[in-house]
């Protein structure tokens, strides 16, 4: 069976899209076919895999897998990506989405930035700590469609910044996702530091993916809120990704929760192919 799919990059976040919303491809297991069509050797290569299906009161509903076939809830940049999709098939300058029984909205900005508007992000003890390499290291748990741990680079100790600036994150940012304190699902991982300019400079490891991507559209959302509190980074904040893409995030704080946050960032096809389903 031919499958169509298309190669998408929000910001360095990059998907498989696959449009079911006909329903033509219902039989597909989806968590099955996912790490096959992600494995980046002998695959079609990315983060996730982004599944269209059809919506009785909006566009169309997405369903969202991660590289290693987890179901992967809500994915900001992967919502962003489906929107651009869509639009660009319809001729729309808008579109509404459900994912994981909430209604998005999305828009279109330019050719290739697309915004979208996230769910409102409860702001409530937060801050926790980890023991790490016998440290105790504050951090900051918040959901944004996703678990994320967010942590500051300023907050480590040298012997691990130096393991990061070495190293990479993989190895402490597997650590901190499969802590005992955040199962059975795991968590997210965000490491963020605040330039001279004031810009959120932000890397990610996804659980799911597990490994550091280039970018992460919940991840974004996750440190732009704790940035604003711990650090008094004001809105709209701009996150400075890992692929070197920016993405802005806006929202309004009440004292207790984000409301009206808005994620932006460019949101691009790279090619479209067909993939060989047995």
């Amino acid at each position: 069976m031919n499958l169509k799919f298309i190669k998408m990059t929000g910001a360095g976040n990059d998907f498989i899209l696959i449009d079911n919303r006909d329903g033509q491809y219902d039989h597909i297991k989806w968590a099955e076919l996912a790490p096959k069509l992600c494995n980046r050797y002998f695959g079609v290569g990315g983060d996730g895999l982004l599944v269209l299906n059809s919506s009785h009161s909006v566009d169309f509903k997405l369903d969202y897998y991660n590289s290693d076939g987890s179901y992967g809830g809500m994915c900001g940049n992967g919502g962003r990506c489906a929107s651009h999709y869509y639009m660009d098939m319809e001729n729309f300058e808008t579109s509404k989405f459900e994912s994981l029984d909430y209604i998005y909205h999305a828009s279109r900005i330019n050719k290739s930035d697309i915004l979208l508007k996230m769910k409102p992000v409860s702001f409530i003890n937060i801050k926790d700590f980890i023991n790490l390499f016998n440290l105790s290291i504050p951090i900051y748990f918040i959901n944004t469609g996703a678990p994320h741990v967010v942590i500051f680079i300023d907050d480590l100790s040298e012997d691990i910044k130096k393991k990061i600036n070495v190293y990479g994150i993989n190895e402490i940012g597997r650590i901190i996702r499969y802590h005992e304190k955040f199962q059975p699902d795991g968590t997210n991982v965000d490491f963020l530091e605040i330039d001279d300019k004031g810009k959120v400079v932000m890397r990610t490891y996804e659980r799911g993916v597990e490994t550091e991507t280039l970018a992460c559209g919940t991840g974004a959302v996750a440190c732009a809120t704790v940035a604003h509190i711990i650090k008094k980074i004001p809105v709209p904040v701009e996150i400075l990704t890992y692929s070197k893409n920016i993405l802005r995030v806006s929202f309004k704080f009440n004292g207790s929760s984000f409301e009206e946050v808005e994620l932006k960032g460019p949101a691009l096809k790279v090619f479209e192919g067909i993939y060989k389903y047995k």
